[in-house]
């Protein structure tokens, strides 16, 4: 799967998704630091990159419609902290069908996974 990760997901969690074959952008790295939310939206989607966020912006699945996309994982946890989204994304990774949810809309938090598929 081709990731990009917002900026406000920590890039301590490259290793992990790179170890289970995946190819992992940032924003950061494309000077997308700052930028509006339209900008990594564009970027993601010419690259056909699964959007990694925390950003509420994302939150509207009208707007970000499933199958009008190629996937946003949008991460609700209570604790911002990095070492507990990479555990939460390894999680994730290691024992949900990630490679499903192309063009899907998926909110996770602590405990549940919700997909939204078009």
């Amino acid at each position: 799967m081709k990731i990009k990760l917002d900026e406000n997901v920590t890039t301590g969690v490259i290793p992990a998704l790179k170890k289970f074959g995946h190819d992992v952008e940032t924003s950061s790295e494309e000077g997308l630091t700052g930028k509006p939310d339209s900008d990594i939206w564009s970027a993601a989607q010419s690259e056909a990159r699964f959007l990694i966020t925390q950003d509420m912006d994302f939150a509207d699945a009208r707007k970000f419609a499933p199958a009008t996309h190629h996937g946003i994982l949008l991460l609700r946890l209570r604790s911002l902290n990095q070492t507990g989204i990479v555990a939460r994304l390894t999680e994730l990774f290691s024992s949900e069908d990630t490679e499903s949810w192309g063009g899907c809309f998926v909110v996770a938090t602590e405990h549940k996974v919700r997909v939204l598929r078009g």
